[in-house]
């Protein structure tokens, strides 16, 4: 059963490409349609703040089907959105196809969790949800850079025709190999409100949107910022990806460990701290050393930003379903939310900072970000707690 869900990863590997891939093929789109970046980069706000609202609405609206059509229904609006996103004459199309993209993912991952989930035994759930979510981890490191280079040289309608046909390829495969499961138990809208009400719990998906919106109001624009700070290539771009994707992987992992090993706030103050320096350094290059040494001193600061800012996704999961171990559903689902409210948040904001200043002010945007997290965190140290029945630390 474990080795049929590599159709389920392959759909993640799908959706998590088009959604990453935007920040390297943004100026190559802004230049095609004629819309100025700031503007491009909205298309990544329409669909962050889809995905953020859409998740918990399309998660109520389709619990009565069965897990299987549902899923292959979503690969099939997803695949079919990326194909008129390829098409889209101008700005408007594409962004009502990137609204259509949202709807569709939101509506594949939390389901293709819930399949994992109830598909295999207890005892091998972990394992399960680890080959989902391999998927999306693997299209950060591999399949972002990849779209980069093929936008570079076959134009980036291209990467929407490439990321359509993984996911007819990963429909097929569900279809074909995938057996029929029991629908999840279903949670309303108002179970989830009530626990989103929770004063412990918004002030961990607060900090969540904060950090996030800092990532991403530097993310979403990486590409721009590389080719106007150092007329970098489309090549160079995406080796800039790879090395955040594979600073993300490892830092996922560091993530997972330092959430069962190390005080989770202390780390997340750490994860933060590196941040901000990690941010501002960004904006300070290309201002003092906008040649090789400059740009080899961003690629330093790119990686150590992929390791620490992907460990900080997993310790907030943790912080969450330590909050409420009975409700973990729900709040990991308002997580979800959470980490795309702020990265359209982050993008509104990096976009409002090429308006009135420059793409190198992004940076500064982030790091302003990533300060009032770190405030945030400290500020209500003492009023986070675990229930935890084995311990009583701080989360």
């Amino acid at each position: 059963m474990l080795r049929s869900l590599i159709w389920l990863s392959l759909g993640a590997f799908a959706l998590g490409t088009e959604a990453f891939m935007i920040a390297g093929i943004l100026p190559a789109m802004a230049a095609d349609l004629g819309v100025s970046i700031p503007l491009a980069g909205h298309l990544v706000t329409i669909f962050a703040l889809t995905y953020a609202f859409g998740a918990p609405l399309m998660a109520v609206a389709t619990a009565a089907l069965p897990r299987k059509p549902l899923l292959v229904g979503a690969l099939a609006a997803f695949a079919l959105a990326n194909l008129l996103a390829a098409l889209s004459p101008n700005y408007a199309l594409l962004a009502l196809s990137r609204v259509l993209m949202a709807l569709a993912a939101a509506t594949f991952m939390p389901a293709a969790s819930g399949y994992a989930a109830l598909a295999v035994p207890p005892e091998k759930r972990g394992r399960a949800l680890s080959i989902v979510y391999a998927g999306m981890t693997v299209a950060i490191v591999i399949g972002v850079p990849l779209g980069t280079m093929l936008a570079e040289r076959h134009g980036w309608r291209a990467t929407f025709v490439v990321v359509a046909g993984l996911a007819a390829l990963a429909l097929a495969g569900i279809a074909a190999a995938l057996p029929k499961v029991a629908n999840p138990p279903h949670v309303g809208l108002a179970e989830r409100f009530a626990v989103a009400r929770r004063p412990d719990v918004l002030r961990v998906l607060a900090l969540t949107v904060l950090a996030l919106a800092g990532a991403f109001s530097v993310n979403t624009y990486m590409g721009a910022y590389l080719i106007a700070g150092f007329g970098a290539s489309g090549e160079t771009v995406a080796a800039f990806l790879f090395l955040m994707g594979l600073g993300g992987a490892v830092g996922n992992l560091l993530g997972g460990y330092a959430a069962d090993r190390w005080d989770r706030q202390r780390f997340l103050g750490l994860v933060l701290v590196v941040l901000i320096v990690a941010f501002l350094g960004l904006a300070v290059i290309v201002e003092v050393a906008p040649g090789t040494a400059g740009l080899a001193a961003a690629a330093a600061l790119t990686l150590v930003w992929g390791l620490f800012g992907w460990a900080f996704p997993s310790v907030q999961q943790v912080r969450l379903v330590s909050l409420a171990p009975e409700r973990a559903a729900i709040t990991l689902s308002l997580n979800s939310s959470a980490i795309y409210l702020g990265t359209a948040l982050g993008a509104a904001a990096g976009a409002f900072a090429i308006d009135i200043a420059s793409v190198e002010a992004v940076g500064l945007i982030g790091a302003l970000f990533e300060a009032a997290a770190l405030f945030l965190l400290f500020a209500t140290r003492q009023r986070v707690r675990v229930v935890d029945p084995r311990t009583a630390e701080v989360a």
